[in-house]
């Protein structure tokens, strides 16, 4: 899974999976998006992340736990930040706890190592995949069929 900077800050270097999995480096594990505004907006893309997670529980997600499973959006210019903050705040009733996701500048983005890439897709039959991931993608595909492509 790539890895974005610090909360407050920039790396130094470039972290490893495992020193950003540690939790030491301060670093959150994510996932850069790359979008055709033509073919889906922005504010679809956080409906979706919004709802692919639990964005009321503090650095965790799942049985993941420390700071760099924190739910956060990095924007990369006002527009963008205005749009999460609106997102965020008019969810606000959907969830039974507070949402604590946060909306910081983009750090640098740091792509994960190789073996993660299309990690899903390649290792479908690990069984983080199947007792996690293909929920998860089910659940969204139900919840979101317009805005996720079947593969």
């Amino acid at each position: 899974m790539p890895e974005a900077g610090p909360q407050g800050g920039q790396p130094i270097g470039r972290p490893t999976y495992r020193e950003v999995r540690s939790g030491l480096t301060g670093d959150a594990e994510v996932v850069q998006v790359t979008f055709d505004t033509d073919i889906i907006t922005y504010k679809d893309i956080l409906t979706v992340f919004m709802t692919s997670h639990d964005p009321t529980t503090l650095n965790q997600q799942g049985a993941d736990k420390g700071t760099q499973y924190r739910s956060v959006i990095f924007y990369h210019d006002d527009a963008q930040k205005k749009t999460a903050n609106e997102l965020i705040k008019d969810m606000v009733h959907t969830f039974r706890k507070p949402i604590v996701t946060e909306v910081l500048p983009s750090p640098i983005f740091h792509k994960a190592e190789d073996y993660h890439q299309e990690y899903y897709k390649n290792n479908p039959s690990q069984m983080y995949c199947k007792a996690v991931i293909t929920p998860k993608l089910l659940k969204l595909r139900k919840m979101h069929p317009n805005k996720i492509k079947q593969r």
